[in-house]
């Protein structure tokens, strides 16, 4: 039965928006996923989205974005996607699904509206940068 299904616990993989500046020194904000295992962690794949339902029962939310990762390597990040702030007011939801072992691992990191902002930036471990981290 469903509570007979493993449902491995995901530790030491973090979801990060990070603050940074561009080739032409603009502020731009970049989502990485980071591997702080000792192993590498196979075929990633995230989906990606935003959303938020307001008072009056109104919706908005952004389209789904999928995005192949490859492998990423013990201590080693990858860029998932740049993202705007306009959709800080939402919900930014991003779904990591990868193998370690042979087995498959999953789970919701989920950037609450609003709080994506400069006062909850703290330095990212292995990227080394300012920014928001979920782990």
């Amino acid at each position: 039965m469903i509570k007979d299904i493993n449902h491995p616990i995901i530790k030491n993989v973090a979801v990060a928006v990070v603050k940074e500046k561009n080739e032409i020194n603009t502020t731009v904000w970049n989502v990485y996923i980071i591997n702080q295992q000792s192993q590498t962690i196979e075929n990633v794949l995230i989906s990606s989205k935003g959303y938020i339902t307001d008072l009056k029962g109104e919706e908005s939310k952004t389209s789904i974005l999928r995005h192949y990762l490859g492998d990423i390597r013990s201590k080693e990040y990858k860029l998932i996607e740049p993202v705007i702030e306009e959709v800080f007011a939402l919900h930014n939801e991003y779904w990591v699904s990868f193998y370690l072992n042979q087995e498959l691992f999953d789970k919701k990191y989920i950037f609450l509206a609003e709080t994506i902002k400069d006062e909850n930036l703290i330095n990212i471990p292995i990227i080394n940068k300012l920014g928001v981290m979920i782990k």
